[in-house]
């Protein structure tokens, strides 16, 4: 696929998706959704050796400034089945195999905050805000933000956020626990850079039975802690339980193959 609504850089490992609408503040659209599930289902595949993700928005000024309003003026009667391809997408990173850090600059706004609460972590620059505005159009969050922000703020605090449209700034979506790390504008990037190549260096079988288990908490369809020992019990049967154990035991580093 032409990538156009995103840029995709590879360096050492790590995929740095730029969300690329800066005259429309990074606003989400069908094609950039189309583009995202493109390469979170396919695209990721022809990068070797491939660590994490992070995902930013061109420019300082916005991660994602939400969905792109325009279009949902045309969809109303088929409102459902417009959600549901965004829901692909968004499914498809928090499901992602490899960590995906969101690297916020600026605003995350309505379906752009969605996109951020889809990934695994969070880096906020010190100039970031986040806020759903959806009740001041009439609608509610539809990209899976009233799930999310839910499970990583509680019931009452998520309820307030979206029905009074409150700006979040920077450092409270730290304390709330929503973002795991305030930067300095232009560092968010490097932060999550950072990270992901801190886990690069782990397991990465072990890795990926994290993000499902720890996603089984919030799946009403799976038992987590049956998801847990399921994980447990095939990584014991790899080369790379062998091989860690291994290093533990000659206090060595462990040379992991994700077999």
């Amino acid at each position: 696929m032409d990538y156009q609504e995103i840029i995709l850089d590879y360096d050492a490992g790590i995929a740095l998706i730029t969300l690329n609408r800066p005259k429309a503040l990074n606003a989400v659209n069908v094609a950039m959704i189309a583009q995202l599930h493109h390469f979170f289902t396919e695209g990721y595949k022809d990068l070797k050796d491939l660590k994490g993700v992070v995902i930013t928005g061109s420019g300082e000024k916005a991660f994602a400034a939400g969905a792109d309003i325009k279009e949902f003026m045309n969809v109303a009667s088929s409102a459902k089945e417009f959600l549901k391809t965004g829901h692909k997408m968004f499914n498809a990173i928090e499901r992602f195999h490899k960590p995906v850090i969101a690297a916020i600059n600026g605003f995350a706004l309505g379906g752009g905050c969605e996109l951020a609460l889809a990934c695994h972590m969070r880096v906020i620059a010190d100039n970031g805000k986040l806020s759903f505005p959806e009740v001041n159009l009439g609608l509610i969050p539809g990209y899976g933000g009233t799930q999310r922000m839910s499970q990583l703020i509680g019931k009452a605090r998520a309820m307030e956020l979206m029905m009074t449209t409150d700006m979040l700034p920077a450092t409270r979506t730290v304390e709330l626990g929503i973002c795991n790390h305030l930067m300095p504008v232009g560092e968010a990037v490097a932060k999550s850079k950072e990270i992901i190549q801190k886990i690069g260096t782990k397991a990465p079988l072990a890795i990926k039975h994290i993000i499902s288990a720890v996603n089984a908490c919030f799946d009403h369809n799976a038992d987590g802690y049956e998801v847990e020992l399921d994980a447990f019990a095939e990584l014991m049967q790899t080369k790379d339980f062998q091989e860690g154990v291994s290093a533990f035991v000659e206090k060595r580093k462990a040379n992991f193959t994700a077999e």
